[in-house]
């Protein structure tokens, strides 16, 4: 489940400072011996843990491993906060894991409550905020994880490549000069026979005069607008009359086109997924707010108020 970065900022922050203390304190493996699994095996369980297991009681997510001024801190809050830390911390040996995270939470829950009293209007908005913003991240992970099925995926991948008509791709060469009269005069040159990659390396003023001009092979898209019109329009071997982008004045040289293959699905998975989740999420939000009501006071109110920071003083 996602949450703001509000929070996880904080949260790993304080966290990373308590771990990493515990963690120079421990005994240093040797080099080259393999990191130990992120998941405790039983026979390495904490002490706190055993103890508890021992004694009969089955550990749940509410057992509670320690209290601060009669706050309870249980095991379930310990868990979420070594989910949420950098692997390479999740990577410590489990007591030591263990003692870093309790310490952490020990000491987080005696940070907040030295100020839960002295909390400010803006304070209390901002948790407002971050609470608001932690369940509609859950709620934008719920409603994309359904639409992330291999079924969805499949129909997605059929419905944008299998079923579309084949697009062309394009190998061609250009040589880019400040005005048309340069262009027109290079023109006039080739059609009385002078090499196109030649001028291209005498007079081209891009990246691509190196190599003749040469721009190698692209799709639909991958040009500018007035560059691409150009190329569709014209045969293999033909070169363009001044094309006018705005990088300067183009003349082109089309070598040849071929049909675009269709990408394998494993090459596309990560693209459909990002487009699919966009989807399920847009669609998830224009649902709620349609059925929602949504009533929205004081529209007249000026826009500069955003930036009036005394109004959090009361």
């Amino acid at each position: 489940m996602s949450e703001p970065k509000s929070l996880w900022m904080g949260t790993a922050l304080i966290a990373l400072w308590s771990v990493t203390a515990v963690m120079a304190a421990a005994p240093a493996r040797a080099e080259g011996t393999t990191a130990p699994a992120a998941e405790p095996a039983p026979a390495q369980q904490p002490a706190a843990t055993a103890e508890v297991a021992a004694q009969g009681t089955p550990v749940t997510a509410q057992t509670i491993v320690a209290t601060v001024n009669g706050t309870a801190i249980t095991v379930g809050n310990m868990i979420v906060l070594r989910q949420q830390l950098p692997a390479e911390y999740q990577q410590l040996p489990p007591d030591v894991l263990y003692k870093g995270i309790l310490d952490q939470l020990v000491q987080q829950t005696a940070l907040a409550q030295s100020v839960e009293d002295k909390l400010t209007p803006r304070d209390l908005i901002a948790l407002e905020n971050d609470r608001r913003s932690y369940l509609a991240g859950a709620a934008i992970e719920a409603a994309s994880g359904i639409a992330i099925t291999d079924e969805a995926l499949q129909e997605a991948y059929a419905a944008k490549y299998a079923a579309a008509a084949p697009s062309m791709e394009y190998h061609a060469a250009h040589i880019l000069v400040a005005t048309e009269e340069e262009a027109k005069a290079l023109k006039t040159e080739i059609e009385n026979g002078a090499d196109f990659g030649e001028i291209a390396m005498a007079k081209s003023t891009d990246g691509a005069a190196a190599s003749g001009g040469d721009l190698g092979w692209f799709g639909p898209g991958m040009m500018v607008k007035e560059f691409e019109d150009a190329v569709v329009a014209m045969q293999p071997g033909q070169v363009s009359d001044p094309v006018q982008t705005q990088f300067g004045w183009h003349l082109i040289k089309l070598s040849e086109t071929r049909s675009a293959e269709a990408p394998a699905l494993d090459t596309v998975r990560d693209d459909l997924t990002a487009e699919l989740r966009k989807a399920a999420v847009e669609a998830r939000i224009a649902e709620l707010t349609t059925s929602a009501r949504i009533d929205k006071t004081n529209e007249g109110i000026d826009p500069a108020v955003l930036q009036d920071q005394t109004l959090l003083a009361n």
